[in-house]
């Protein structure tokens, strides 16, 4: 923390501005060096405002790029300590150059997430904000981003504190009687003590149960088309993408390795998987491709069973089915636009309870339709009129909420048995220490590096 870091913070690559930024004791003596005006003179800096033009090489004095900089002092910066910006032309080369004469006049490499990081550790933000930071540059849809932004402005911080807060009341309570045990004999809150306890853990476990949405809006979900061969699979893929993503022959065995391609459907991304035909063969690469679909549904959210609507059911698509018991399925069938031989009872039998979508992968029928169900199966508690941001995001949380709840659990049953309100205490200050590694107030070096170690260099 007493180094000056640097980085460029704009993506690499042909651009109308470049981004080197700069934080630490030395950002101000750094921009002294390297910046001059347009008339050649060395910059008298006020915090908080644009100056234009040039930074130089100070070993040749030739001119690296035309520039606009901006020094932030400590602590009003995203750090928390001074920062500049050094705002350049775009490309590949001149940022570069920009930042190689910035480490020359004394500063290091930024590790990843470094900057967000020392903001977090100036206490700028806590550490469910900071994460934030990465999951909105992250955020591939509305609702993705809407939950990173709830979050970085504090609407995870705020429930957890307020849970906090009472949780300390409680505490506060107890070791009053335990202080004071021989001048207090019975303190009149203490019966309400597991009611209250009780409606804490009813909030965390509404939290916790919220992780599989968030998780859904912030990762995405996978979803493996699998069948028998030529019932339409890749067809449907290249439906899905607008484009010939999938060779698509009437020769069974055409697809042999597995093809995975991101597609948004509403506010969710969907890595749609596009998988060999099912069948028994003695060709050893179709083989190796077959394996790979069952490694890939393993690994699914979901899978799309897809059925040919118009032959009957054979036994290679009884035996597909009976190996995926027990996985999300979602049925699909597929030539809607031939004559339909395969009955809705005969879906029914082999698959009870699951309604097909009937579509047609070549024109296009019934795909809206599709769309919604595989939306509808991930988020079939959803409302669209009331969207909820009390939701998490990270397994991180999730976890530190269960055993947050396992030791209220723990302090509950202890205050409605009598116990020794020492053991109950206890149990109190576990469960504000797990709530703690939240926001940071308790989290370990690992944890940190964790983090900051998924973040870009330069945030």
């Amino acid at each position: 923390m007493d180094d000056t870091i640097a980085a460029i913070a704009t993506a690499p690559g042909a651009g109308g501005i470049a981004v080197v930024r700069i934080s630490g004791p030395q950002a101000e003596a750094i921009a002294i060096h390297l910046f001059r005006m347009k008339n050649g003179r060395r910059p008298v800096l006020e915090t908080h405002h644009l100056y234009y033009g040039h930074i130089l090489s100070p070993e040749g004095g030739a001119i690296i790029d035309e520039v606009m900089i901006a020094l932030m002092r400590s602590p009003r910066s995203y750090t928390g300590e001074d920062v500049l910006e050094i705002h350049g032309h775009g490309g590949y080369l001149l940022p570069q150059r920009i930042l190689e004469e910035v480490l020359k006049a004394g500063a290091r490499l930024a590790e990843p997430g470094e900057f967000t990081k020392r903001a977090f550790l100036n206490n700028r933000m806590d550490l469910s904000q900071a994460e934030a930071v990465a999951d909105m540059i992250a955020a591939q849809t509305d609702r993705g981003l809407e939950l990173a932004q709830a979050q970085y402005q504090g609407r995870l911080s705020g429930s957890i504190e307020k849970l906090h807060a009472e949780l300390t009341d409680i505490l506060a309570l107890l070791e009053a009687a335990i202080d004071f045990v021989e001048d207090i004999d019975d303190l009149p809150e203490d019966k309400s003590i597991p009611k209250r306890l009780q409606n804490i853990i009813q909030d965390l476990n509404r939290l916790a149960a919220s992780y599989r949405e968030g998780k859904i809006f912030k990762d995405g979900v996978s979803v493996v088309i699998a069948g028998r061969t030529n019932v339409g699979k890749s067809s449907l893929l290249n439906y899905f993408l607008g484009e010939q993503r999938a060779i698509v022959t009437p020769i069974p065995g055409t697809t042999r390795d597995f093809i995975e391609e991101p597609v948004r459907i509403h506010d969710i991304v969907v890595r749609l998987t596009d998988t060999a035909g099912i069948r028994k063969t003695e060709e050893t690469i179709e083989q190796a491709g077959i394996d790979l679909v069952w490694q890939r549904v393993a690994a699914a959210d979901a899978v799309l069973i897809l059925l040919d609507g118009s032959e009957e059911m054979m036994a290679e698509d009884r035996e597909i089915i009976e190996k995926l018991r027990g996985k999300p399925l979602i049925p699909v069938v597929n030539k809607a636009d031939l004559p339909q031989t395969l009955s809705e009872e005969e879906i029914s039998r082999i698959l009870p309870g699951k309604v097909a979508i009937r579509i047609s992968a070549k024109y296009g029928n019934g795909l809206e339709d599709l769309q919604e169900a595989i939306y509808r199966h991930f988020c079939r508690n959803r409302s669209d009129n009331h969207p909820s941001t009390d939701i998490i995001t990270h397994l991180r949380h999730r976890l530190a909420i269960e055993k947050a709840v396992f030791h209220l659990c723990e302090a509950t049953a202890g205050a409605v048995r009598d116990v020794s309100p020492e053991l109950t205490a206890a149990d109190l200050r576990d469960a504000l220490d797990a709530l703690e590694e939240i926001i940071g107030k308790t989290a370990n070096d690992m944890i940190l590096a964790r983090i900051f170690a998924s973040f870009c260099i330069g945030k």
